[in-house]
């Protein structure tokens, strides 16, 4: 049975009834959201069997604490398992409060039955964690809102604006126009449009298959202007760079794009090279598998760390909504 560890000092503790912890997935991120909070990542071991299985073990007491656990769930659902595990952990060890910190919420996708005989499971994770011992959760750009609701626990639900609005500000660009690569995305890029007081433009996609964008139009002006796409997340990538690429041949001066999940899967990083994109913006809700020169990529860090000494300290989270 081998045995993983992770184990942090050097910091002073500003609240003795708080305790941050990170499963293996999101260690990196947890480290810096500790940093950023001002307290030591707290003390876990991992113990992995030789079929697969493991087993997490806190190495501290969290007798009587508010316990925040920070942990995306993308797949193998290995990622998720943890979480529930480690939830569930802290419970019988009489934790007060049980705090998920899902920075990227895994099975979003999958928010409706959409064609019969398939599950919703979003529903159901979001009821694995539920069940599992979570008081709360903490995320960021749900794929789709009403997944707030599915949770029988308060959701704070976070928005990578925050983040992104200052790096899109220092851009200083002169026909800024926002952008949605599809449908579902215009209530978002259209929030980013009051904010920046410019235009919107809206790509009509239709899907044969997932991941396979059969015919895009696009609704709107981009001829001599500096377009940002905005989405909550992006995977194989295809549909960002086909919507880059007509609004090139359009007309458009430049094309960024901003989206806040960097899954990258399959040929990812190949199709974003190659393609127009000038420059994709990108946060560690998930860490990065390789380095790209086109994707810059912004924390959350101190973003989750403001959120949680808020509700620690019982304050309003409002203040963090930009738009």
């Amino acid at each position: 049975m081998q045995t993983y560890s992770k184990k942090e000092g050097g910091f002073q503790s500003m609240d003795s009834n708080v305790k941050i912890f990170g499963g293996r997935h999101s260690i990196v991120l947890a480290e810096e959201i500790a940093r950023a909070y001002g307290l030591p990542l707290g003390s876990i071991a991992f113990y992995n069997f030789s079929d697969g299985e493991f087993q997490p073990s806190y190495e501290e007491t969290v007798r009587g604490q508010k316990v925040f656990i920070i942990q995306s769930t993308p797949p193998p659902f290995d990622n998720l398992l943890e979480l529930l595990l480690m939830i569930d952990a802290a419970k019988r060890a009489s934790a007060k409060e049980i705090i998920a910190v899902v920075p990227y919420f895994g099975m979003a996708r999958q928010d409706r039955k959409d064609k019969p005989r398939v599950p919703i499971g979003a529903k159901l994770a979001a009821n694995l964690i539920s069940s599992a011992g979570a008081t709360r959760i903490i995320t960021i750009d749900l794929h789709a809102d009403q997944i707030q609701g599915f949770f029988e626990v308060p959701v704070d639900h976070l928005f990578g604006s925050t983040v992104f609005v200052e790096y899109i500000e220092s851009l200083k660009l002169k026909n800024l126009t926002i952008a949605s690569p599809d449908i579902g995305g215009s209530k978002r890029a259209n929030a980013y449009a009051r904010y920046f007081n410019s235009e919107i433009v809206i790509c009509y996609k239709k899907r044969l298959t997932a991941n396979q964008v059969h015919e895009m139009k696009l609704i709107g002006n981009v001829k001599e202007k500096d377009i940002i796409l905005v989405d909550d997340m992006i995977d194989t990538g295809g549909t960002i760079v086909k919507a880059a690429k007509m609004m090139k041949e359009a007309g458009a001066n430049s094309v960024r794009a901003i989206c806040t999940h960097a899954v990258l899967s399959g040929q990812a990083h190949e199709n974003i090279e190659k393609s127009v994109i000038q420059e994709l913006i990108v946060s560690d809700t998930l860490p990065m598998k390789k380095s790209n020169s086109k994707i810059k990529v912004l924390t959350i860090a101190n973003l989750f760390a403001d959120v949680i000494k808020s509700i620690n300290n019982n304050k309003s989270i409002s203040s963090q909504f930009l738009i």
